[in-house]
């Protein structure tokens, strides 16, 4: 018996693929809990308009987040923070600090989605990385500047 996956199905495949399944496991067990669908030609041609419709969207999705990472390169963003005598940086700088300020550039961007390459414990510049989509990332360079220096 052919199948076609609705999901995925771990030890057997991906949502989308076309396998050959024994009856028993396809009628009785796959087909009744909704994870898979009888192979016909129109189920066929079905999940083939949808996987072009989803590559098409892929497509588009990753071409915004290409453009967004031109925008976040040349954007220069300051993060005022409060540093002691010793010109150390009280606390560290969190990816959630940073996501803040670029909020307030237009850039909506998850926390969770910045990282950093070195630890920021005093002002200066420091690259950080921005993931914008599962293929595209944006490094870019914040400035950490000390708070007296902002307010001026």
């Amino acid at each position: 018996m052919e199948i076609i996956l609705k999901q995925d199905v771990s030890n057997l495949g991906y949502a989308g693929d076309i396998l050959k399944v024994k009856n028993g496991y396809g009628l009785n067990y796959l087909i009744p809990k909704g994870l898979a669908i009888v192979a016909t030609e129109s189920n066929r041609k079905m999940i083939e308009e949808n996987r072009k419709q989803a590559s098409h969207k892929f497509a588009k999705i990753k071409t915004e987040a290409e453009e967004k990472a031109i925008q976040l390169k040349s954007t220069h963003i300051q993060l005022p923070v409060k540093v002691g005598t010793s010109g150390k940086i009280f606390g560290s700088i969190t990816s959630q600090q940073v996501s803040k300020v670029l909020k307030e550039f237009g850039f909506d961007i998850d926390r969770k989605n910045i990282t950093f390459t070195d630890e920021i414990k005093e002002p200066g510049n420091y690259n950080i990385i921005v993931k914008l989509h599962k293929e595209v990332t944006a490094e870019l360079t914040i400035e950490v500047i000390k708070q007296e220096d902002a307010e001026e």
